[in-house]
């Protein structure tokens, strides 16, 4: 088990420090870990939400409408779900020592990117390239 790194509570990651030493790595792993709790509380209430509201409505039209909110409520869930996974997948790239470095090309992700984007696995510039062929590719 190695050492809880120390972060400073106004901490940022700067473009002047080595690019993913221990604080920026630590940085990362904390808004990756109240991201993805955020995420399970959400859950957990929408959860308690659907079985509360689990009761038989007489009105037709107020059935379909609570219908349609639970079936945009579980899509919702489903996607927060994936999201969870690609959290838990940035996890252990930050374990393995593979986070913030591309996945096509190698290179390191921006900073301002991977604060905005904690789970992003390609630079910008690849990820614009893959979208463009993914485009095509469906186009056909």
């Amino acid at each position: 088990m190695k050492a809880q790194t120390f972060l400073p509570e106004d901490y940022r990651p700067a473009e002047d420090e080595p690019f993913m030493n221990e604080r920026q790595l630590e940085y990362f792993r904390r808004k990756l870990i109240a991201w993805k709790q955020e995420l399970l509380d959400q859950s957990a209430e929408t959860l308690e939400g659907l079985q509360d509201s689990a009761r038989n409505v007489p009105d037709l039209a107020d059935r379909a409408s609570e219908e349609t909110d639970r079936s945009l409520e579980l899509r919702t869930r489903d996607r927060q779900r994936k999201l969870v996974s690609k959290i838990d997948s940035a996890l252990r790239r930050i374990e393995t020592g593979d986070y913030g470095y591309c996945e096509m090309t190698g290179e390191p992700i921006s900073l301002k990117r991977l604060d905005a984007r904690p789970i992003a696995t390609m630079t910008l510039e690849a990820q614009e390239k893959h979208e463009r062929r993914e485009r095509v590719h469906r186009d056909d």
